[in-house]
């Protein structure tokens, strides 16, 4: 027993990630395996191989979603939302961090955006959805960006607010001196040095974006404009639902993501650590 004991705490952390490991993957093999059976192999086992991988469900599923057209759509909503959360957060940020200590109207700005973080979309969507419609923003990818950056907005400017305070105002003192104004001090001295939180927020907008539903869900609504989330009810009906399918389609949507991941990881982690060592 003693033994045992001994082996079990030398262990327990081999043993920990092992377990974890096993939960973190068995949805991806359920996700797997599932794409490539037929719906009565599904209902026999869950975990169980297909005895013939049906590759004809991958060629089914991006058919019935229109996969091509949803994907186009997630691009671009994805890539001008992060964009323009990043832009806009920083700059709104410099100014607020650096005129907050002698005005009071900015320290109230820091506040308020600050107050707007755990507000969910849910809460306003209805005054959302009629503001939109009146601006005939509905049903199209411009109007699901500007509801998208104004919900991000104040956890960006959160981040930006906090790491610009880090930063040495004697940096832009030096620019003003040399002749630059504020744009040029903002974008030349001031933003490379977010690298650190421009990485962070980029990779945590891109992955949350990218599977947003609510934005998408009320003001998308035809197919020509539905994001890869919304093209994924598809498969799934009030009587009847093709898992088989469904898995097909969500193996195919996260692609793209996990292939930017793979190509970005390295620029994302450097950003991350650009100034967490002091030289």
């Amino acid at each position: 027993m003693t033994n045992a004991l001994k082996w079990l705490k030398k262990n327990f952390m081999v043993l920990l990630m092992w377990v974890s490991a096993i939960i973190f993957i068995l949805p991806f093999y359920i996700a797997f395996v599932t794409s490539f059976k037929t719906p009565l192999e599904s209902a026999k086992s869950l975990l169980s191989l297909p005895t013939v991988f049906h590759f004809e469900n991958y060629a089914q599923a991006l058919k019935m979603s229109s996969f091509f057209v949803s994907l186009k759509n997630s691009l671009i909503f994805t890539i001008c939302s992060v964009v323009l959360i990043i832009v806009s957060a920083s700059m709104a940020a410099y100014v607020i961090a650096r005129n907050m200590k002698r005005k009071r109207f900015y320290a109230f700005l820091e506040k308020f955006f600050l107050a707007a973080i755990p507000v969910a979309f849910e809460i306003i969507m209805i005054p959302v959805y009629q503001l939109f419609y009146q601006m005939n923003l509905i049903n199209t990818l411009p109007g699901a960006i500007i509801a998208k950056v104004g919900m991000s907005i104040p956890f960006a400017l959160f981040m930006f607010i906090g790491f610009i305070k880090t930063i040495p105002v004697e940096l832009e003192e030096a620019a003003y001196i040399d002749g630059a104004g504020k744009h040029r001090t903002f974008w030349t001295i001031v933003f490379p040095l977010l690298k650190p939180a421009v990485a962070s927020l980029a990779a945590a907008q891109i992955l949350w974006t990218w599977n947003d539903f609510s934005v998408s869900l009320i003001l998308l609504q035809k197919d020509s404009v539905k994001t890869i989330p919304l093209q994924q009810f598809v498969f799934f009906g009030q009587y009847t639902s093709n898992f088989n399918l469904g898995f097909a389609a969500a193996i195919v949507s996260m692609i793209p993501i996990y292939i930017f991941f793979a190509a970005a990881q390295k620029y994302i982690v450097a950003g991350m650590t650009t100034g967490a060592v002091k030289g």
